[in-house]
C-alpha cells in the first residue's frame, strides 16, 4: 500500500505514520527524520540543509526529490510506503506523480490530517519542550505553519481531484485518530482490491 500523509506540523503524522508501517509491513519515510539523520552525520548532505531548516524554510525541490527517489529505491519499499513529510508543494507533487509513474506505481490514498493552528502549535511547543528541539520555538512554527497554508494546504484539492484524498480529524488522541485510520485504510484496501 503506498500512502502519503499530508498535514500541518504537529497534526501527528509521524506517529500515525508509525502505526500504519508496523501494522502494514511497510517503511515509513519522513523526509524531516531524514533531513534531521544528515543534519546529526555531518555530510554534505547535512551542511546543505541545517541552516534551511534552523530558519523554517522548506528544503529545495530538487534536493527532498533527489531524497526520496533514493529512498523509494530501496528494497524495504517495494511492497509499499507511508510517506510523511514530502511533498510540501504543488511541484513537489507533480514531481512525485512523475517519480511514481517512472516505477510503476501510484498513490493508493493520501491521508489528509485536519488541525486547527491553535492545537498545532500548543502540540509542538510541547513537544519542543519534551524532546528539546530546537527548531521548534514559537517564531519557527508560526513561519512553517504560513509556509504550510500557502504552499502545502493547496495540496489537499490537487489529491482530491485525483480521487485519493482521504480526510481525518487529526484533533482527537493517537488511538481514537488511529481508529478513523484503521476504517479508511480498510475502506482504501477494499477499493484496491
Amino acid at each position: 500500500m503506498n500512502l502519503l500523509l499530508l498535514g500541518p506540523q504537529g497534526s501527528g503524522k509521524g506517529t500515525q505514520a508509525t502505526r500504519i508501517a508496523a501494522d502494514y509491513g511497510i517503511p515509513h519515510i519522513s523526509t524531516g527524520d531524514m533531513f534531521r539523520a544528515a543534519i546529526t552525520a555531518g555530510g554534505e548532505l547535512g551542511r546543505r540543509v541545517e541552516p534551511i531548516l534552523a530558519v523554517g524554510e522548506l528544503v529545495p525541490d530538487e534536493l527532498t526529490v533527489e531524497l526520496i527517489r533514493e529512498r523509494l529505491g530501496r528494497p524495504d519499499a517495494r511492497r509499499g510506503f507511508v510517506l510523511d513529510g514530502f511533498p510540501r508543494n504543488l511541484a513537489q507533487a507533480q514531481a512525485l506523480d512523475r517519480m511514481l509513474g517512472e516505477i510503476g506505481r501510484d498513490l493508493d490514498a493520501v491521508l489528509y490530517f485536519d488541525l486547527p493552528d491553535a492545537v498545532a502549535i500548543e502540540r509542538l511547543l510541547g513537544r519542543a519542550r519534551a524532546e528539546g528541539r530546537t527548531d521548534d520555538t514559537p517564531d519557527v512554527i508560526r513561519r512553517r505553519l504560513a509556509i504550510y497554508h500557502e504552499q502545502t494546504e493547496p495540496l489537499a484539492e490537487y489529491y482530491r481531484a485525483r480521487d485519493r484524498l482521504v480526510p481525518v480529524h487529526a484533533a482527537g488522541t493517537v488511538d481514537e485518530v488511529y481508529a478513523e485510520l484503521q476504517v479508511a485504510l480498510e475502506q482504501v484496501e477494499g477499493r484496491a482490491a
